[in-house]
C-alpha cells in the first residue's frame, strides 16, 4: 500500500520538471524510492545540481549569459514510463489481494 503514495510523489516530481524544462536556472529533483523503518516504501527527494547549458541573451543591447534548466525531457519522460508502470503493478497487486479475500470470506461464510 505504501507504494502507491510513494509512486505519485515520483511521478509529480518528474511533471515538476517537465513543467519547468524551459525555465532558466531551474534545477531538477530527482526521486528515489526506498525501503521505510516498518518495511513499507519511502520516496526521498533531491535536487540535481548539475549546471544547465549557458546561453548569450541580448536584451535592450545588453548581452548576458544564462544558465538553461538541467532538465533532459528524454529522461524525464523515460523516467515517467517506468513510475507509471510500477504505480499499476502496484494497484494489480492490491486488487488481486482484494480478490482473495474476497473470495477467502465467499469460501468461509
Amino acid at each position: 500500500m505504501s507504494a502507491i503514495p510513494a509512486f505519485s510523489v515520483k511521478m509529480n516530481v518528474t511533471a515538476n520538471n517537465i513543467a519547468n524544462v524551459n525555465s532558466d536556472g531551474f534545477k531538477k529533483s530527482r526521486t528515489t524510492l526506498k525501503e521505510g523503518q516498518s518495511g513499507g516504501v519511502e520516496p526521498n527527494v533531491d535536487q540535481v545540481n548539475t549546471p544547465g547549458i549557458t546561453k548569450l541573451i541580448s536584451k535592450n543591447g545588453e548581452d548576458r549569459q544564462v544558465e538553461t534548466s538541467n532538465v533532459d525531457l528524454a529522461e524525464e519522460v523515460t523516467d515517467s514510463i517506468s513510475t507509471q508502470a510500477g504505480y499499476k503493478a502496484n494497484l494489480k497487486t492490491i486488487q488481486a489481494y482484494d480478490e482473495m479475500i474476497g473470495s477467502l470470506l465467499n469460501t468461509i461464510g
